[in-house]
């Protein structure tokens, strides 16, 4: 039998076992250990959680539109009186009289878009390209009346190529076809070349067309508001207010269009500026707010 000595040894090794040198229970009351929802767990875990993307501001539906009663506002002769001072020294034929026309428009709704002809030409280095039969005698026609490019397959490989000595592009009916086959609207229309029939520019008179090319040019409506040049420096008030009359007479013709489509679209600010220079707010008078001076100070040569 084994003595008491081996006895007190064999209850000593079962004592050192594994299950002997397991990690003692926290002493740590349950009380003051942090839980899950507890603001520090939020704050350790919150760097890796994603930011939620800021909302994007609701637009409105219509354009912004100001309140011009308190606006300073000029007549036409103050406003080009500080145009000029403002361009002094630049040569009169490339310095133009920016129009802006800013309008009372939905987002999202018609556009105003056209072809004006101005009483005093703004633009004279209009280029006149015209698609035609090649050597046909809509080809002879269209060279003898000014043409910089003409012809059809020939014209339509020059395109391809990126030769553009045109700025203004005609098609005459009997190559519509062929221009529709051509597929060149990725090339023409970014540049607002693209021969069109509501615009006028595919056409079977070719001689009227280019007539009313010179000395017209084209505007559209992006995010309320028209664009365009209306003037060269040099224009007289007379001149200027002439081509102003016309520019403000055809959007309210083509408003109308528009309007009785069941939209509602209207003149709300007029602006005129220049290349350089700033842009002042018109309050639709003429003569200047300076007795001292008068309409024809302003038709002296720059």
């Amino acid at each position: 039998m084994a003595s008491t000595n081996q006895c007190l040894a064999s209850l000593a090794r079962l004592s050192l076992g594994p299950a002997s040198r397991r990690p003692a229970a926290s002493t740590v009351p349950t009380f003051l250990l942090p839980s899950v929802s507890s603001p520090l767990v939020r704050h350790a875990t919150s760097g890796s959680m994603k930011k939620k993307a800021p909302r994007r501001k609701k637009l409105s539906k219509t354009f912004r539109s100001h309140d011009l009663s308190n606006m300073e506002q000029f007549s036409l002769c103050d406003a080009m009186r500080y145009i000029r001072a403002f361009e002094v020294g630049k040569p009169p034929t490339s310095v133009k009289y920016e129009l802006a026309l800013k309008m009372k428009s939905s987002r999202g709704g018609p556009v105003v878009r056209n072809r004006i002809r101005f009483p005093y030409p703004v633009k004279s280095d209009t280029r006149i390209g015209v698609i035609c039969p090649e050597d046909s005698p809509l080809m002879v026609e269209a060279q003898k009346l000014g043409a910089v490019a003409v012809g059809q397959d020939s014209l339509f490989e020059s395109i391809r190529a990126g030769h553009f000595p045109f700025n203004k592009l005609i098609c005459h009916t009997d190559s519509e076809e062929a221009l529709k086959k051509a597929n060149l609207g990725k090339l023409l229309g970014p540049k607002g070349l693209m021969p069109n029939k509501r615009h006028g520019t595919i056409t079977s008179d070719i001689e009227g067309t280019m007539r009313d090319l010179v000395g017209s040019d084209e505007y559209r409506e992006r995010d309320g508001v028209v664009r365009m040049a209306i003037g060269q420096l040099g224009f007289t008030p007379k001149m200027l207010a002439e081509n102003l009359q016309v520019v403000v007479a055809r959007m309210k013709k083509d408003m109308k269009v528009i309007n009785d489509e069941g939209f509602t679209k209207a003149i709300d600010e007029v602006v005129l500026g220049s290349s350089h220079g700033p842009s002042f707010s018109l309050n639709g008078k003429f003569n200047p707010t300076d007795e001292k001076i008068t309409p024809g100070d302003l038709e002296s040569p720059m």
